[in-house]
């Protein structure tokens, strides 16, 4: 595949490209030479592990600085002295509202329908599970008491609640901090940039992580990867058809269903790029002229919703996190679980909304629980996809919140959103 023709193709197709063609010579090889060692340590040891682990190196590369950085920038235009109120309040109540319910529905999901298998676990991901510290103790522990090591040791709960208390400062300082709140936002560029070029990597990661395993598992194991998937994309879509209604419907008093068939231009588009933050301008445009949300609360609402309403991604997490527990045969006790609510919930304020920073997001709440983060390679595979659907029930989210807190502040015209005539109207450039 040659540079050229990976720049013209989207990075969904090189990912589905990358799964098929590791699928396809990973079975080639065990069929054409069954329990051959020259082909264990070649491919399986060498070219496929490295090129797998590499990618997993990468994602967990960037956990710290991604989480700490974009808290910073996010906490500053949260802090902003004429966007606070009962606007602020309200909105972000809702969106962490919103996120914990998400989080809570997949982690219940996982332990009633159990996809786990203990077939896919591998010998060299062998793993002990590390007593887990009281809640008190984890209450404690939220303060760092040295926010270097804690960035060190990938502390990311300490990491978050530094990284808030440091944006807010900045904010406080108004002007005087000017320089510095620049430079956050010039280094959350730079860290997206990263993400970015992790991401081309991204289908040679999931060649060598879906050969891998293909080399290595049995039929069950695969199995159990796609009662996964399914769990997944099932909660999501209860999420997206069933809370957002709900909320509509209690909160503010508006027919859900034409709600939802306004979304669904806005959803097909986020479907498509798999990227909040691309979605935005159609997300506020869909919401301004076909929902009557009121700029003044829709230019406030939907952007801080691409950085701080990821219940797509929580999702993903929740299931991810129990889903990897099974495999490796670790139960987490209930203040494991509230810590995995409360750890995806806080770190969605921190997670971008560009395509894969969800995997990277994982990898924080499972170094949280202490489950091993190589467990994401059983799921790397399907997660693309999965990516696409939950960027598609993150900008339902925005809007829904957005729709509410407008009817809450007297800034919602329901006449357009109960006109039939303005939907699909959306800006195409």
């Amino acid at each position: 595949m040659s540079l050229n023709s990976t720049k013209k193709m989207g990075l969904t197709t090189q990912i589905l490209l990358g799964m098929f063609f590791g699928c396809a010579v990973a079975l080639m090889l065990r069929n054409l030479l069954p329990g051959n060692e020259l082909v264990q340590t070649i491919f399986t040891d060498g070219i496929f592990n490295v090129l797998g682990s590499i990618f997993v190196s990468a994602l967990r590369m960037l956990v710290v600085p991604l989480v700490f950085i974009s808290l910073v920038c996010g906490t500053c235009n949260l802090s902003d002295p004429s966007k606070l109120g009962r606007l602020g309040g309200k909105t972000v109540a809702l969106y962490l509202l919103t996120t914990a319910i998400a989080i809570s529905l997949a982690m219940a999901a996982a332990i009633l329908i159990h996809p786990g298998n203990a077939s896919l676990q591998q010998e060299e991901m062998a793993f002990a599970a590390k007593e887990a510290p009281s809640l008190a103790q984890v209450v404690i522990d939220l303060v760092p008491r040295n926010p270097l090591a804690a960035m060190v040791e990938g502390n990311m709960l300490q990491i978050i609640v530094f990284a808030i208390i440091f944006g807010f400062a900045i904010a406080q300082l108004g002007e005087k901090t000017a320089q510095v709140r620049s430079l956050f936002n010039e280094l959350n560029d730079v860290v997206l940039k990263i993400v970015n070029i992790v991401m081309i990597l991204a289908p040679y990661g999931v060649f060598g992580l879906i050969a891998k395993l293909t080399m290595t598992l049995e039929a069950d194991a695969f199995t159990s990867v796609l009662k996964y998937f399914f769990v997944v994309l099932g909660v999501l879509i209860v999420h997206a058809l069933v809370v957002y209604p709900l909320l509509l419907s209690v909160l503010a008093g508006q027919n859900p269903i034409t709600f939802l068939k306004k979304m669904l231009p806005v959803q097909m588009y986020a479907f498509s790029t798999a990227s909040s933050a691309a979605t935005l301008p159609i997300t506020m445009d869909n919401a301004e002229k076909n929902l009557g949300v009121n700029n003044r609360v829709g230019s406030f609402t939907l952007p801080l919703g691409s950085t701080v309403n990821m219940d797509g991604t929580a999702i993903m997490q929740g299931v991810a996190t129990i889903f990897i527990a099974q495999v490796f045969g670790i139960d987490l006790s209930f203040a494991d679980m509230l810590m995995v609510i409360l750890t995806a919930t806080l770190a969605s304020i921190g997670t971008a909304g560009v395509p894969g920073v969800g995997l990277i997001m994982l990898a924080m709440v499972l170094q949280q629980v202490g489950l091993p983060v190589e467990g994401i390679a059983l799921i790397l595979g399907v997660d693309r996809l999965l990516d696409m659907v939950r960027t598609a029930v993150n900008v339902t989210g925005d809007t829904a919140v957005s729709v509410i807190v407008a009817k809450s502040e007297e800034d919602f015209d329901p006449a357009i959103y109960n006109d039939p005539n303005t939907s699909g109207q959306l800006k195409t450039a």
